[in-house]
């Protein structure tokens, strides 16, 4: 399976961040070929209000863990574009698209959810995609 050049970049120049120590954690290690072919990608975005950039970073954070740590999670990155701080920009796989909405259904992410109205301007938009090329 072979990932858009700017995902592998913008996760990649992620994980090096100076925040990198608080997010960077290491998964089961899971490799291309182990990618199952229900798997369930999603890109999804959120931008701050002005002025709660910070906020929203704070309130976001603690996910990358919790996230990480459920059964039928396979990747999982939270990334800020350097540009235009306060937006925010999830890349998640999850083993099968219940799996994914059993997530969105945890206690962790609906408490973030809840937190949205105030501290961002409006909903998370979220692409469901399909992975591609993972399979000869």
């Amino acid at each position: 399976m072979r990932f858009p050049r700017r995902f592998v970049l913008a996760a990649l120049i992620g994980a090096a961040s100076p925040a990198a120590p608080a997010m960077a954690q290491d998964h089961a290690g899971i490799r291309y070929a182990d990618i199952p072919v229900t798997a369930y990608a999603v890109v999804a975005e959120i931008q701050a209000r002005p002025g709660k950039e910070e906020a929203l970073r704070q309130a976001t954070l603690p996910l990358v863990a919790k996230v990480r740590a459920e059964p039928n999670n396979l990747l999982y990155f939270l990334q800020e574009d350097r540009e235009r701080p306060g937006h925010f920009i999830f890349y998640e796989i999850f083993a099968t698209q219940a799996d994914f909405e059993a997530h969105n259904r945890t206690p962790h992410v609906q408490a973030w959810f809840a937190r949205l109205p105030e501290l961002a301007e409006g909903p998370v938009k979220a692409m469901r995609m399909q992975i591609l090329g993972n399979r000869p």
